[in-house]
């Protein structure tokens, strides 16, 4: 069944049922929920989020694995571009990077009804041969790898890629996986800028951990240890010397942190400080994260890389799927909150071209939010909101029932507990 006949499917018994894509399920002869309400609700949440992933990542995969990505992948730019031809170059690195490091967990996982097991075992084949043109210097869609300095940065996403899938680096070719490690080891060149930019190298370094090759310490103790420099309290690292009323603690620091301490955990002395900190600051941050979704989906459109969408939540959906939401967020309630994002920000009138490709913005099509080193393919982050697709269907965040989350309780007139700093 393809994408379209999926979603016109859903949408029916959706109809005939009284449940509507927003998660809420009800029983029209009494008003009340009922068990099997319930369940079907957050089965159609997960459908809805699948059906909105393989809209995202499809174009992506499928051309780069036919080694046709950078032939048929259009490539928008700031209209400020710092440098569009250098841009245009990173672009099919940071697309293959940031696409990957969101679905990993759900290609990770196993089972499920035979829809999701059919279309993951389509998109394992496509990554596999997407990987292997990336890194192929052969093949038509091989990537930049150390030119000018954003490399590192994408290099890194496919490492945490390969950390949060280990079942796609298990079934590469001994070539491909030898091309990788090569490509990686080329972005040790770069010198990363002073902020969030050290992590960065650090998630490459957890990579040849994880994976049996030689890695370097001092890169992942100076990561560790300057970036506890810059924490600035209430669950906020100041990416940097100076504070940024930004994402970044969502599109990177936190996120970063949680896998690296998690590779990292007998290996590296300075954790024996760090790990109780880190775990605290995680949970603080996810409940300040929950409390930025507004009743209707949308958050506070502040600071640079806002056309990241989604991937403002990456640490929020990162918490769920690891399991470790502080006892305050139910993960049925996460689900909710996420749903609504995913719905403020892929379904806007404008979010894709005609052709299937993202548009640079936030809600449709905002080619004037850019930053000057935005360009089509950093766009894709936003696939990380899909993280929790890695939990499998029957996990309490799927079968759930429906919660409201605080913003929606809030401004509905409900009494809701106090927010109070860490």
């Amino acid at each position: 069944m393809c994408r379209i006949t999926r979603r016109i499917v859903a949408f029916g018994l959706a109809v005939v049922i009284g449940i509507s894509f927003n998660g809420r399920a009800t029983a029209q002869s009494t008003g009340q929920k009922t068990t099997a309400d319930v369940a079907l609700s957050g089965k159609m949440d997960r459908a809805f989020w699948i059906d909105q992933l393989d809209k995202l990542a499809r174009p992506v995969l499928t051309n780069m694995a036919q080694d046709n990505l950078k032939k048929n992948m259009p490539v928008l730019v700031s209209k400020r571009s710092d440098n569009p031809e250098m841009r245009k170059k990173v672009a099919y690195l940071e697309v293959l990077g940031r696409t990957m490091s969101g679905i990993a967990p759900w290609l990770n996982l196993e089972g499920g009804d035979a829809h999701e097991v059919a279309l993951r075992n389509e998109f394992r084949q496509l990554a596999l041969k997407s990987i292997a043109n990336a890194v192929n210097p052969s093949a038509d869609d091989y990537v930049e790898w150390y030119k000018g300095s954003q490399p590192l940065v994408d290099a890194s996403y496919l490492a945490l890629t390969f950390l949060r899938c280990p079942w796609l680096w298990e079934h590469l070719s001994e070539t491909t996986r030898g091309q990788v490690v090569d490509g990686f080891k080329l972005t040790r060149k770069v010198t990363p800028v002073y902020n969030n930019w050290l992590l960065f190298s650090g998630m490459i370094e957890a990579f040849f951990c994880k994976f049996g090759y030689e890695w370097d310490g001092m890169r992942v103790d100076y990561a560790f240890r300057q970036t506890e420099l810059w924490y600035v309290g209430d669950g906020y690292y100041s990416d940097g010397p100076q504070f940024h009323l930004d994402n970044y603690n969502s599109y990177v620091i936190h996120p970063y942190l949680a896998k690296m301490s998690e590779v990292f955990a007998d290996k590296v002395p300075v954790l024996k400080d760090l790990t109780d900190k880190i775990k605290a600051r995680n949970e603080r941050y996810a409940i300040i994260q929950e409390r930025l979704i507004n009743s209707d989906g949308s958050y506070p459109a502040t600071g640079r890389s806002i056309v990241y969408r989604g991937a403002a939540f990456q640490h929020l959906a990162d918490m769920a799927l690891r399991k470790q939401l502080p006892e305050q967020l139910k993960p049925a309630q996460i689900r909710c909150a996420l749903t609504a994002v995913i719905k403020k920000t892929m379904l806007a009138p404008g979010t894709y071209t005609k052709d299937g490709w993202l548009n640079i913005g936030i809600c449709g099509s905002q080619p004037d939010l850019a930053d000057v080193y935005n360009n089509t393919g950093s766009l894709y982050i936003c696939s990380n909101i899909f993280l929790p697709l890695g939990l499998r269907d029957t996990d309490e965040f799927w079968s759930g029932a429906p919660v409201d989350w605080t913003e929606k309780r809030i401004w509905n007139g409900e009494d809701v507990r106090g927010d109070h700093a860490l």
